[in-house]
């Protein structure tokens, strides 16, 4: 009987240990599939349109050729919409973004919470780069990951708060909800240093490529300036290979010959 009890009393201390460890590590396993979700392991292309609505000046769409290469991070977006975007673009080369104007022929370093013509989309949002490189999940006084699950209307989610372990990222602080069945992202608030919620973000339509999901449709909407808000569409999505001569700003400055 001693014997059973000793037996029973180890097996109650490793459930207890397994069930800390897995607590401990959800979070991690998220962002990790998160990044292996949406990690394409080919170059992209595709029209992205943005409809910003603002309160006080309307509404304005832009539209945008993206190219995406995710074995060196590299992307480009080039205006095709309205007139005065044409040929503007926004480049990432190496570690560096930048913004290049065609009417001035000139480049100009941006960071990553620079917003992409003046919507509520930042040019962080088109890059590639590891969620696990950029932020870590909040953990309690026993080094735990917080979580908690949570309905999004009629969504089972898991909701819980990164911050960010380098300084370069548009928001120090995200709070996340992730659908729990396969771990896509369907809302996140965005916070400043100061705590300070700042836009809200949806992620309202993805599509499957193979086994990877990739968002074409979203919305954001500025919780500093209420009523100010852009909505994001992708579509005519292409898989094949790009030239790597698109990927310079070289390629920007030849579209304004």
């Amino acid at each position: 009987m001693e014997y059973n009890r000793i037996i029973l009393l180890c097996l109650l201390v490793l459930f207890s240990f397994s069930e800390t460890c897995l607590a401990q590590g959800l979070v991690t396993e998220i962002l990790k599939e998160i990044e292996q979700r949406q990690e394409l392991g080919c170059d992209l292309t595709a029209k992205i349109t943005l409809t910003e609505q603002r309160v006080r000046q309307g509404t304005r769409q832009l539209e945008y050729i993206y190219y995406r290469r995710d074995s060196d991070d590299a992307f480009l977006l080039v205006g095709i919409s309205p007139e005065r975007e044409k040929g503007n673009g926004y480049i990432r080369v190496e570690d560096n973004l930048w913004m290049y104007r065609r009417n001035t022929r000139t480049f100009q370093h941006l960071s990553r919470g620079d917003r992409i013509g003046d919507t509520e989309i930042s040019a962080e949002s088109f890059e590639s780069r590891k969620l696990t490189e950029l932020y870590g999940p909040v953990v309690d006084d026993d080094g735990n990951e917080i979580y908690t699950e949570e309905m999004l209307g009629k969504i089972p989610v898991y909701k819980f708060e990164v911050k960010a372990i380098i300084k370069d990222v548009s928001y120090p602080k995200h709070i996340y909800w992730v659908r729990r069945d396969n771990y896509l992202i369907l809302k996140q608030d965005s916070f400043s240093l100061s705590d300070t919620l700042m836009q809200t973000s949806y992620s309202l339509k993805y599509t499957k490529i193979e086994d990877r999901y990739l968002p074409i449709k979203g919305m954001v909407v500025d919780q500093f300036e209420k009523g100010n808000k852009t909505i994001y569409e992708g579509s005519g999505i292409s898989l094949k290979p790009i030239n790597d001569a698109v990927f310079t700003k070289a390629y920007l400055e030849n579209l304004s010959k």
